[in-house]
């Protein structure tokens, strides 16, 4: 029986990234396979949404080189969907649930083109794989936290993305919410590549197929375990896991060893 490889969708080797020539990212590889679910885990400023803008096209780097479906950035980044932490939105403007995920498929047509029935098809889609059609018409600002989250994916679905880049999805979500974006997300991944950025240790664990440590420099083994020399390492500070009061492993006992300074 012949072995089939799994396609790689996302190539990075020795990635160097930062502002005003000062890096921020520091020999960044990684290799995103077809239908991974990564998530990175990193305290704030640890080069995670940086990673994201590089990947977008919207910092090019200092060294390294990157290449999504096999392409360059410019190129390749028409297959990304991405969802942002936070979206700015005035709540006095009167933009619908449809109208936000029609803005996904601007990508999809010639400028000044108006939108055709395959374009409306494409969101109708969208919000029907998040549970939100039956709010098409609903103003955004009537939306809770959890609503609004779901049409920023569903607005990155319309898109037709082959990889999903989610940066702190679950921030601002309250503990039932999240527990419905998680299981939304498990099935996208059935179809599509998904990459999370956060600094939640709780939040990547519920998901997640591997798990990997960003802080300037990656460390990320394929697996879903994290040492905790990893932890360590990348938040600089012995990390103790806890839910409701109460001490727990999110991911597997490790040996703790001394790490080297």
């Amino acid at each position: 029986m012949q072995n089939l490889e799994i396609p790689e969708v996302i190539s990075i080797q020795h990635l160097w990234a930062g502002y005003d020539h000062q890096p921020v990212l520091e020999d960044i590889n990684l290799s995103v396979k077809e239908l991974d679910f990564i998530g990175l885990i990193g305290p704030n400023g640890s080069g995670k949404t940086t990673l994201f803008k590089v990947l977008l096209g919207l910092l090019p780097p200092m060294h390294g080189e990157v290449r999504i479906m096999g392409m360059s950035v410019k190129k390749g980044r028409r297959y990304l969907g991405y969802v942002p932490q936070t979206v700015e939105f005035d709540q006095a403007f009167p933009i619908s649930v449809w109208d936000v995920v029609l803005l996904g498929r601007l990508g999809k047509r010639g400028l000044l083109q108006r939108y055709t029935t395959k374009d409306k098809e494409y969101v109708a889609k969208a919000l029907t794989s998040v549970e939100m059609l039956h709010l098409r018409d609903r103003s955004l600002s009537e939306l809770s936290g959890g609503q609004r989250k779901r049409v920023y994916i569903a607005r990155a679905l319309a898109a037709e993305p082959k990889i999903l880049l989610l940066d702190e999805p679950m921030a601002g979500i309250d503990l039932h919410v999240e527990t419905h974006i998680y299981d939304l997300l498990k099935q996208l991944n059935q179809q599509i590549t998904i990459l999370m950025i956060s600094h939640d240790i709780g939040a990547i664990a519920s998901c997640v197929k591997t798990v990997g440590c960003l802080n300037r420099r990656l460390y990320y083994h394929g697996e879903k375990q994290i040492t905790s020399e990893m932890l360590q390492i990348v938040y600089q500070c012995p990390v103790d896991l806890i839910a409701h009061g109460v001490p727990h492993r999110v991911f597997p006992q490790h040996l703790i060893e001394e790490i080297k300074r």
